[in-house]
């Protein structure tokens, strides 16, 4: 288990650069300076809110050759900007989060010393009456990002199982979020891992955060129905 960071801004690939580029400047001879802008932060930031970016993945046919990292975050960013979230590092963070838990094997919870997942909320829960200072905050961590994911993503599944089967609904994941983050960001190694505010807004703004994925996951993107469980 480890600390989810918001870089994926720092890892766009090659490929990610070339769509940037074919995508806002198609003109072989704007190239190089569009390139070369991409190289500056603070201007990369602003190329990357690009509307017509943001279009460009959604109408794509076909393959597209973009890393998840990319992908994600320029998705992410524009429908939290529209939920009134503006930090790009909650979007970069958030969808740090997608790119992490869209793949199986890095969205499980397995503590320090354990070779198992710990699959269920309920047995988080209970890890933490026994957890280290570090263990915990860790713990807190990803049952934040574990109950937005699942809500963000997944909300229709969890209606369905809580209406016919008595499982945990959404307000539970909401709450058990917030309270998480909330947990989280006041602890000291969100201060060093330079994540406390991120989960500050996350805390206030957990319910605005898991619309926007619902949006996310309803129109604009489909990660598949992995089996992750549900409580």
């Amino acid at each position: 288990m480890k600390v989810i960071q918001p870089n994926c801004r720092i890892q766009f690939t090659a490929e990610d650069i070339d769509f940037i580029v074919s995508t806002l400047h198609p003109k072989a001879g704007d190239h190089q300076c569009l390139v070369k802008l991409l190289t500056d932060e603070e201007t990369r930031d602003l190329i990357l809110d690009s509307e017509a970016l943001f279009h460009a993945l959604l109408e794509h046919r076909g393959c597209l050759k973009v890393s998840t990292h990319f992908y994600f975050y320029v998705l992410v960013r524009q429908v939290l900007r529209r939920t009134g979230i503006e930090d790009r590092a909650v979007a970069d963070y958030v969808a740090e989060i997608l790119a992490e838990f869209s793949r199986t094997e890095n969205s499980q919870c397995i503590l320090p010393g354990q070779t198992a997942s710990i699959d269920y909320l309920f047995e988080m829960l209970a890890a933490l009456q026994k957890a280290d200072d570090r263990t915990s905050f860790l713990i807190r961590a990803y049952i934040g990002n574990h109950s937005l994911f699942m809500a963000g993503v997944f909300p229709e599944r969890i209606r369905f199982r809580a209406e016919t089967r008595g499982f945990p609904d959404l307000k539970y994941f909401e709450t058990l979020g917030e309270t998480s983050y909330r947990v989280a960001s006041d602890h000291r190694l969100a201060q060093k891992y330079d994540v406390a505010s991120i989960f500050s807004v996350l805390a206030d703004r957990f319910k605005p955060t898991r619309l926007a994925l619902n949006d996310l996951a309803e129109r604009l993107v489909s990660l598949g129905d992995t089996n992750y469980p549900i409580n």
